[in-house]
């Protein structure tokens, strides 16, 4: 069973930097499409960001274009999610996401991935 651990939320003011981690077990990563969703309160999960296989494919939510970049380590079996200029909006639980099989390029923003972490609390606010 894939096992995803998030990392890496806080409590950081406007305008500030995050960096999130998500550190996989119990299957090579290299074989899953890997994204992050949001959710805060009172609001549905949103799909912010995915990856590809190889990391050479890329796709995010208009709302954090230009502002979150997703990476991928395969060796290390990690996935990150630069986060920076934070938004009090930004405030939310961040989850890691993985599936074998959503191969599509771009990658797509939608809650069909198979796995999922237990989440991350990232609150914006000063």
């Amino acid at each position: 069973q894939l096992q995803l651990v998030e990392s890496g939320g806080g409590l950081v003011q406007p305008g500030g930097s995050l960096r999130l981690s998500c550190a996989a077990s119990g299957f090579p990563l290299d074989n899953y499409v890997i994204g992050w969703f949001r959710q805060a309160p009172g609001k549905e999960r949103e799909g912010v960001s995915c990856i590809s296989r190889r990391g050479d494919s890329t796709n995010y939510a208009d709302s954090v274009k230009g502002r979150f970049t997703i990476s991928r380590d395969n060796a290390k079996n990690t996935v990150y999610l630069q986060i920076n200029s934070l938004k009090p909006e930004d405030t939310g639980v961040y989850y890691c996401v993985a599936d074998l099989g959503l191969l599509f390029r771009p990658c797509i923003l939608s809650p069909a991935y198979d796995h999922w972490g237990q989440g991350t609390q990232v609150t914006v606010s000063s």
